[in-house]
């Protein structure tokens, strides 16, 4: 009797179904409440306050749960407190806050508090190194955008918190871009923001070091954080200086200044390779000024730059000193129009103290400089006097003021006889 033999089926084992698209897509939608609630476990366990007991239970979450694959999520939970909708709002599916947030922070509010939040997401993230970028390239602006949505005291604590990520490095400052959209401009929403943001940064850094901050991520124009009437250098400076940062107002002004100087020095360049007239010269700088004024002292000490950059100087030593003489002389009628008083004319001769000091090729020549400015009327007896006495700079002053020291007393001498006359 023969027996028949059973095919045998083959085997599935290895063999990954695919799901359907439609199944996958709706378990995916409640994969990061799935993590928010197995994270919350971690969390749930750890006393109020206890920041190493925070960061602990973080570090061992971080070992089982995907935290790479759920940054977004975990950023939302671990800043603002619970996962957010598209627009903004909190997912309603009736989980409670997160036991540990930036929201949780105390009021009122101080950064000494926020900052113990923000070093528990630095160790995390020095541990995690992989969260950076998802933090800074898109959790950060993501939630910013949405400060408009949340209480005054929640958008100081998130201010800060970001103040703080920036300027401890976990982040750069181009999340801060996202502020300038027409929204959050509106009703001075994104300048207060942006002034609690300085503000904390400032307690912790040198305006230096938020300069920097804020160069490296292209922050480069502040007024595209007020509303689009208070756009105007003016109201910058009065904002600041009423909201008590003086030096964000000054390192504006300093910034504006240097640009307009770039526009005055290349006109001047260009003007006088064209061998543009003098009056020519003086009337186009007159027309940038009446655009967007430099302080007179700035002005002069620019158009000096300008004119002495323009010369050509001799590979021998010995012919700079009249070279500079002659040149000084010639183009002398361009600076004479705007030295417009003593505070002007030693702002020149200080151009010239440190120019002179830094370019040593006519240092010797600098008494000499001062008299051709004095015979054209760029700078006065009194204003060269009081330079001499207590005005000068720093930069090879004893040198300076022993090398200068007969013309001063020919000057005070005709003085003295003018007072007696």
């Amino acid at each position: 009797m023969s027996t028949q033999q059973t095919a045998a089926k083959p085997s599935l084992q290895g063999v990954r179904i695919k799901a359907r698209k439609g199944a996958v897509k709706a378990h995916a939608k409640h994969e990061p409440s799935v993590f928010r609630d197995q994270l919350y476990k971690y969390l749930e366990t750890v006393q109020e306050g206890d920041f190493d007991g925070y960061y602990n239970k973080l570090l061992a979450a971080g070992g089982q749960l995907e935290f790479l694959k759920y940054a977004e999520a975990l950023f939302e939970i671990l800043l603002v407190g619970g996962l957010l909708q598209p627009g903004g709002s909190y997912v309603d599916d009736g989980a409670p806050p997160s036991p540990f947030s930036i929201f949780t922070a105390k009021e009122p509010v101080e950064v000494a508090d926020v900052k113990n939040y923000v070093d528990v997401l630095n160790k995390l993230i020095r541990r995690y190194k992989y969260l950076q970028r998802p933090l800074e390239q898109t959790s950060l602006a993501s939630l910013l955008q949405y400060v408009n949505r949340w209480s005054d005291v929640q958008r100081e604590k998130f201010a800060i918190a970001t103040a703080l990520m920036i300027a401890q490095g976990l982040a750069q400052s181009n999340c801060l871009l996202i502020l300038t959209k027409d929204h959050l401009v509106k009703n001075d929403l994104a300048v207060n923001v942006i002034t609690q943001i300085f503000r904390a940064y400032l307690a912790e850094q040198s305006m230096d070091h938020l300069a920097a901050a804020l160069r490296k991520g292209g922050v480069r124009d502040l007024l595209a954080f007020f509303p689009p009437n208070k756009r105007n250098d003016k109201a910058l400076d009065e904002h600041f200086r009423a909201a008590g940062l003086p030096q964000v107002a000054e390192w504006w002004t300093k910034r504006q200044y240097a640009s307009l100087k770039e526009g005055i020095i290349a006109t001047i360049r260009e003007m006088l390779i064209n061998d543009d007239a003098h009056s020519e010269i003086v009337a186009a700088i007159k027309a940038r000024q009446g655009d967007q004024a430099l302080p007179d002292t700035e002005l002069v000490q620019c158009i000096w730059q300008a004119l002495i950059s323009s010369v050509e100087w001799s590979a021998r030593q010995d012919q700079n000193e009249g070279l500079a003489i002659r040149e000084i002389t010639n183009f002398a009628d361009i600076l004479e129009p705007f030295c417009n008083g003593p505070k002007t004319e030693v702002a020149l001769i200080n151009a010239v103290q440190v120019y002179s000091y830094e370019d040593t090729r006519i240092i010797k020549a600098f008494p000499q400089i001062l008299k051709v400015l004095y015979n054209k009327d760029c700078v006065s007896d009194q204003a060269i006097i009081y330079w001499h006495q207590k005005g000068s700079k720093s930069q090879g002053r004893q040198h300076f003021l022993t090398a200068t020291q007969a013309l001063v007393k020919f000057l005070q001498e005709q003085e003295s006889d003018d007072d007696e006359e």
